[in-house]
């Protein structure tokens, strides 16, 4: 009988731990024309529903763009993207941009925003996040 109640213990522990872990979310960027806009919107309402969310945003091919210098939303140039980036970095939020797409396109680090990092693949990355992180995976 001891033991059960050991058992069940432990199980609560875990159940308890769980219970209380943090969320953990990677969004996905590969098209900055299509998402980018629509994209750090509902970044930015995910975090004012849920301020303790840890958010990733991984970007590659076409997703990269919209963390280039100067970048804005092509249908309505009144939105610049690196304003909007820094807001959320400013809440927590990483930005990364994949290392393969710059040397597939030729661009330099220093094209990017000072709010951008790198990371040698952005596949790799969102694989990586999702398994051995448990983050839960968003393409807007």
């Amino acid at each position: 009988m001891r033991t059960f109640f050991r058992h069940l213990l432990v199980l609560l522990a875990f159940a308890s731990f769980g219970a209380f872990a943090q969320d953990k979310v990677v969004y996905h960027f590969d098209d900055a024309e299509a998402q980018a806009t629509k994209g750090l919107r509902n970044i930015r309402n995910h975090l004012d529903v849920a301020p303790d969310t840890k958010i990733v945003v991984v970007t590659h091919a076409a997703g990269i763009d919209m963390l280039m210098e100067g970048a804005r939303d092509r249908k309505n140039p009144n939105i610049d993207y690196a304003s909007l980036v820094s807001a959320l970095k400013a809440r927590g939020v990483r930005f990364e941009v994949c290392e393969i797409t710059l040397r597939n396109r030729s661009l330099a680090k220093d094209k990017f925003i000072m709010d951008a990092e790198f990371t040698p693949s952005g596949v790799v990355r969102i694989g990586q996040l999702q398994t051995r992180e448990q983050f839960a995976y968003i393409k807007p």
